[in-house]
């Protein structure tokens, strides 16, 4: 299962970038305000620390307005995912872009039949919210069964299931088992992947355990010089 960071918070993908776990980044206009950034300023410096897949997503809502914003984020860099609604505007928009030959990741999907679409429209990705059918009260782990499900069906159908608006570890877990392709996270549901209680008790044993036997890996002036380069 791939990992993108759903966030615009340019420290934030760079410290995780670093990992070498980060497989690419969403980013969508509320993320944009929240972060106080200038998009167009933002997104190339986004793309520079991740190779893989960047999703910039359009501003605008009709075709021809889409259509020339999806245009100009592709020529950004190589590794752009033109991000457009699962509207009729923007599948349109989502077809003529993937006959060109750029990635497009088409958001707000909330139904099979929309999943569909947007796999005949030629998305590189479709974009199932998870989250927000959970705060409805629907199992967006459903949604995720049932893309997975029909996408098999059909081989011939390219577009990548990226599951959207995880809330934390257990949609992860619960899509990796579904066979979803990617999952797009905040990074406070990454780094919460990393913990379990009895992975900080162990490491504490261990810890102690060899501070008893008086022992060191490194020699003085070796730990010298990794504190000094670190």
């Amino acid at each position: 299962m791939k990992f993108f960071i759903d966030t615009a918070d340019f420290n934030e993908i760079r410290d995780l970038a670093a990992t070498g776990l980060v497989d690419g980044v969403t980013t969508n206009p509320s993320l944009i305000a929240k972060s106080g950034a200038q998009f167009l300023d933002l997104i190339p410096r986004i793309c520079e620390v991740v190779s893989g897949p960047v999703s910039a997503e359009v501003a605008a809502t009709d075709f021809d307005t889409m259509m020339a914003e999806g245009r100009k984020l592709s020529k950004i860099a190589k590794n752009i995912a033109v991000k457009v609604p699962l509207t009729p505007a923007g599948l349109k928009v989502c077809r003529t872009l993937s006959d060109a030959g750029t990635m497009v990741n088409v958001t707000l999907c909330f139904s099979a039949g929309q999943a569909i679409l947007a796999a005949k429209a030629g998305a590189t990705f479709v974009s199932p919210f998870v989250g927000r059918l959970d705060d409805t009260g629907q199992d967006g782990m459903e949604l995720i069964h049932d893309i997975v499900q029909i996408y098999r069906n059909y081989p011939a159908l390219k577009t990548e299931v990226l599951v959207a608006s995880i809330r934390g570890p257990q949609h992860v877990i619960q899509a990796a088992k579904l066979g979803a392709h990617v999952g797009t996270l905040p990074p406070a549901a990454l780094r919460a992947l990393y913990s379990h209680p009895l992975t900080d008790k162990g490491l504490s044993a261990f810890v102690a355990d060899w501070a008893k036997t008086g022992q060191s890996i490194l020699t003085e002036q070796e730990l010298a010089a990794v504190k000094k380069t670190a």
